[in-house]
C-alpha cells in the first residue's frame, strides 16, 4: 500500500501575482474560492495589495470576471488559517547533521543551509522566521553576514529576521563578545540574544544584552533552561517594561521546579510581559533538553506562550522537521491544549512574539495565510499533508500529497472514500 510523501510543486495560478524587485505584492490580486474557516463557514476570499480585501460566502466573490492580471485558486476541501510564524530557528546550523565533521561556517555553506531551511519552513506554512545566529568566536560576523544575504535573497517569499547570539559577554573574555554584539546590530541583526546559562555570570550577561537592546531599540530573545528560580526572577525584574519586548525559551527547567515555585515564577513572567517560546519538537543546542516546558502552567498565569521548532536536522536534533503544525500537534497531544490554543501558539502568539501584525481571515488584515486539506482544525493538525501558503497576497508554496491503496473488497463493501490516480497493483 504505497503512501506517497508530500512533494513540493511550483505554485499554480500565481505567476501574474509575483512581487516586483522590491518584494512588494502585485496589486492585481488573488481570489481564493470555496475555503472552509474554523467557524464552519465556507467562503471566498479576495486578496489585493498584500492584504485581505473581502471575505464573502462561497460563490459570492467568484461571480463575474476577475480584475486584469488577477488569479483564482480553488480551495474546496481546504481549511483556511492565518499563516504560522517560526519564532525559534537556527539557520546557520540547520541541515548540517548529515555532514561528517564539525559544522562548516563558510559563508557560502551558511547561506545555502539558511536558504534551504527557510524554504522548508515556508513549505510547512511559516511565512516569517526568526533565526538565531552565533556571532563571535571562530565565526566572527561571517555567519551573520551569510544569513543576512539569505534574507535578502528570500524577499517576497518569506520574512527572515536574525537574532545575534554571542557566547560570552562578561569579564575580560566577554569584552570582545559585547563589541561583536554591537557590531552585529549595526550590521543588520534586528534582535539581540544569546545563552546566559553558558556565561560564568548569567545575570551580568542578561544585563549586557538588555543594555544593548535599550541602546538600539531592539527586541531581546534569550535561550535559557530557567532551572534557577533566583536567576529567572531577576531576569523577569530586569526585563519588565522593556520595549519592544523580551522572549525567552525553552524554559524546560521550570517543569522540574516545585509546583509552588514554578507558579510564582510564571506570575512574575506574566507581570513583566515576557514571552516564553517553547520547543515541543525537541530543543536546540543552546538549551538543556531535559524535561518539557510547563505550557499549561504558563498559560494559566497569563504568560504569552509561542511554539518554535528549534533544531532542524543539526546535531542537537538530527530528525528535526521545522514544522509549525507538528509543534501544534504536540502541544495538543502531549500537553493537552485544545487544538485552537495549540495552533494559536504557532500562529497568533508566534507572530506577536516576532512583533508582526495580527492576522485574521477578515477584510483589512495582512494576506498571510495557510490552507490545509481538511474540514476541521483537529483533523488538519493530525494529517496536515497537503498545504498551500500565501505570503503578501500571493501563493508562494504548495505541497500536495496523494495516498493510494490497492483495490480491496472491504473498501467497496463499506463505501470508503478513495483517492488515487488509478489501480495500484
Amino acid at each position: 500500500m504505497p503512501d506517497s510523501q508530500p512533494q513540493p510543486h511550483p505554485p499554480s495560478n500565481s505567476s501574474s501575482n509575483s512581487p516586483g524587485p522590491s518584494g512588494q505584492p502585485d496589486p492585481a490580486g488573488l481570489l481564493l474560492c470555496g475555503a472552509r474557516l474554523t467557524d464552519g463557514r465556507t467562503v471566498d476570499v479576495r486578496l489585493g495589495g498584500g492584504r485581505i480585501e473581502a471575505v464573502g460566502t462561497a460563490g459570492s466573490l467568484a461571480r463575474g470576471p476577475l480584475r486584469a492580471g488577477a488569479a483564482r485558486v480553488d480551495l474546496s476541501g481546504y481549511l483556511l488559517l492565518p499563516a504560522p510564524a517560526e519564532p525559534h530557528a537556527h539557520g546557520d546550523t540547520a541541515l548540517s547533521a548529515e555532514h561528517p565533521g564539525p559544522v562548516s561556517y563558510a559563508p557560502e555553506d551558511v547561506q545555502r543551509r539558511t536558504t534551504e531551511a527557510a524554504l522548508l519552513q515556508l513549505g510547512h506554512g511559516a511565512t516569517a522566521v526568526r533565526a538565531h545566529v552565533r556571532v563571535g568566536d571562530v565565526q566572527g560576523l561571517g555567519a551573520l553576514g551569510a544569513v543576512l544575504q539569505a534574507r535578502r535573497s528570500l524577499r517576497g517569499l518569506t520574512e527572515l529576521t536574525t537574532v545575534a547570539m554571542p557566547r560570552l559577554l562578561t569579564g575580560a573574555a566577554g569584552a570582545e563578545g559585547l563589541a561583536m554584539l554591537r557590531d552585529a546590530v549595526k550590521m543588520g541583526a534586528s534582535v539581540v540574544g544569546g545563552c546566559p546559562d553558558l556565561d560564568p555570570d548569567p545575570t551580568g550577561y542578561v544585563e549586557a544584552v538588555l543594555e544593548v537592546a535599550s541602546e538600539h531599540g531592539c527586541p531581546v530573545d534569550l535561550h535559557t533552561d530557567a532551572a534557577d528560580p533566583a536567576r529567572l526572577s531577576r531576569l523577569a525584574a530586569m526585563a519588565g517594561g522593556l520595549r519592544p519586548g523580551v522572549a525567552i525559551g525553552p524554559c524546560a527547567g521550570l517543569g522540574r521546579l516545585p509546583a509552588e515555585s514554578a507558579a510564582r515564577l510564571a506570575d512574575q513572567l506574566a507581570a513583566a510581559g515576557v514571552t516564553v517560546v517553547c520547543l515541543p519538537q525537541g530543543g536546540c543546542g543552546g538549551a538543556d533538553r531535559r524535561g518539557t516546558t510547563p505550557v499549561r502552567l504558563l498559560r494559566a498565569a497569563g504568560v504569552r506562550v509561542a511554539a518554535g521548532s528549534g533544531a532542524l536536522r543539526d546535531v542537537a536534533n538530527p530528525v528535526g522537521r521545522g514544522d509549525p503544525l507538528e509543534a501544534a500537534y504536540l502541544l495538543a497531544s502531549a500537553h493537552g491544549l485544545r487544538p485552537q490554543d495549540a495552533y494559536d501558539a504557532v500562529s497568533a502568539s508566534a507572530r506577536a512574539a516576532l512583533g508582526l501584525p495580527e492576522v485574521r481571515v477578515e477584510a483589512g488584515f495582512p494576506a498571510e495565510l495557510l490552507a490545509v486539506r481538511g474540514d476541521h482544525l483537529a483533523g488538519a493538525l493530525s494529517l496536515a499533508y497537503s498545504r498551500l501558503v500565501v505570503h503578501r497576497g500571493r501563493v508562494v508554496a504548495r505541497t500536495s500529497a496523494v495516498r493510494e491503496y490497492c483495490n480491496s473488497a472491504a473498501a467497496a463493501e463499506l463505501g470508503l472514500p478513495r483517492q488515487g490516480r488509478g489501480e495500484v497493483s
